[in-house]
């Protein structure tokens, strides 16, 4: 979970390797009319995006194997969401410096998401609460650190089924 440019979909997929599970990106998963806002700079409303978590949820649960995805999951209520629909649900939380992230967003070309969005991103992330299992982590780190840590954690946590 974390804010676009965060590096989710990379340290997911790296993650998804170590763990020998399958990847997806939930935002493969977003309708074309999410799409379009966001290509257009106006961020989403709960009521946009609450669909799309549904699906997010069906698409782990249909994944008994288990499955890593990349999702921005910014708030608590989109979380509890996601974990109502897929029980068991945990979260890596990609963070970062601000300064970090725009950089990242500036050099990115191939993604739909403005770089005008991060302000209202930041604006909207939620930490994870201590009622929630996951872990958060620098995103200072290289990709392939971050889903070291991630996937040590994991194991460590016993979280496999």
């Amino acid at each position: 979970m974390g804010v676009s440019g965060c590096g989710k979909s990379t340290v997911a997929t790296l993650l998804a390797a170590r763990l020998g599970v399958q990847f997806v990106d939930a935002d493969d998963l977003h309708p074309d009319a999410n799409v379009a806002r966001m290509s257009a700079g106006i961020p989403l409303t709960d009521d946009d995006r609450a669909p799309w978590l549904d699906l997010v949820a069906a698409t782990l649960v249909a994944a008994p194997d288990g499955l890593v995805v990349a999702c921005s999951a910014l708030r608590r209520t989109y979380r509890d969401r996601l974990r109502a629909g897929a029980p068991g649900t945990t979260h890596v939380h990609l963070d970062g410096a601000p300064e970090l992230l725009a950089a990242r967003l500036g050099a990115r070309t191939d993604h739909f998401m403005p770089s005008s969005l991060l302000g209202t991103q930041l604006a909207t992330l939620e930490a994870l609460a201590d009622d929630e299992v996951g872990i958060r982590l620098d995103v200072a780190a290289t990709p392939d650190e971050l889903a070291d840590a991630a996937a040590d954690w994991w194991r460590a946590a016993n979280l496999r089924q």
